[in-house]
């Protein structure tokens, strides 16, 4: 218990992915101390179980808060969707999640174009040599291709942040 206590003190977390983290620990303290028959998954349930009780764990406000954080980092819905399933999320809980964030793709797309300084935010001497390159890095990034090259091929910097300013107000 102190080591899940201890843990969700620092991160934030899913059911699934504390339970991956106490599952560790504990391996690793019971080879450091040669026991072995110890029944380590029961013992992590009833802290797991412990820690939702207390409220300490909620994977349904995890999912929309770490929704929201990639939001505004600028990340797609498959990169969200993928990262949340790594994190031991519930498929139909992300897909709530996902589906309750008021963020836009688009607006997602020309957060992450511009904290990359991809397409109009690149200087205008480079924008042309770089287009598929900046094209590429977007659909890695999980957007469609063709949002990416809309954001991309888009107006110059100057108008893509003034957009960008009328869009936060």
């Amino acid at each position: 218990m102190n080591a899940a206590a201890a843990y969700l003190g620092r991160y934030a977390s899913s059911a699934e992915n504390l339970r991956r983290v106490l599952r560790r620990k504990l391996r690793k303290w019971l080879d450091s101390k040669d026991i072995e028959g110890l029944d380590t998954d029961q013992s992590v349930d009833r802290v797991i179980g412990k820690c939702t009780e207390f409220g300490l764990l909620d994977d349904v406000q995890y999912a929309e808060t770490k929704v929201a954080s990639l939001r505004r980092r600028g990340r797609s819905e498959r990169r969200i969707r993928a990262t949340l399933a790594a994190k031991g999320v519930d498929r139909d809980i992300a897909s709530a999640a996902v589906q309750s964030d008021e963020t836009e793709e688009r607006q997602a797309a020309h957060t992450y174009a511009r904290r990359r300084r991809l397409g109009p935010w690149r200087p205008a001497e480079l924008r042309r040599d770089r287009r598929e390159k900046d094209i590429a890095a977007m659909c890695r990034a999980g957007f469609s291709v063709s949002l990416a090259r809309e954001v991309i091929d888009g107006p110059g910097a100057s108008d893509a942040a003034a957009r960008d300013l009328g869009d936060q107000e």
